[in-house]
């Protein structure tokens, strides 16, 4: 999966494709290493810089509208989470917090 970045999406000359070039190669990713079930809601990351974070997803769940997401108020649902490619998400993709949303 393509991480997300922040440059132009449009080239107008060589200059300005090497100054995105330039920008990639100093940006440094971080990435979700892991991820552990804690309780309700609450997951803690860990993350590729080494710092962990406890998130309480609970109020996210919660106040969605979108019945794709509030069907992970299902706590069995919701304990199915994976990592990979550096973010976190369920069910194929199907709900991804990609590691930016975390920072």
């Amino acid at each position: 999966m393509d991480r997300l970045l922040c440059f132009a999406q449009k080239v107008r000359d060589k200059k300005d494709l090497s100054k995105n070039q330039e920008y990639l190669e100093k940006e440094k990713f971080i990435d979700v290493i892991f991820a552990e079930y804690l309780e309700s809601y609450k997951l803690l990351v860990g993350f590729s810089d080494g710092t962990e974070r406890i998130i309480d997803f609970s109020d996210f769940l919660k106040t969605s509208l979108n019945p794709l997401i509030r069907k992970y108020l299902d706590i069995v649902k919701f304990k199915n989470f994976t990592t990979e490619y550096g973010d976190l998400f369920w069910d194929d993709y199907e709900l991804c917090f990609p590691v930016i949303d975390f920072i």
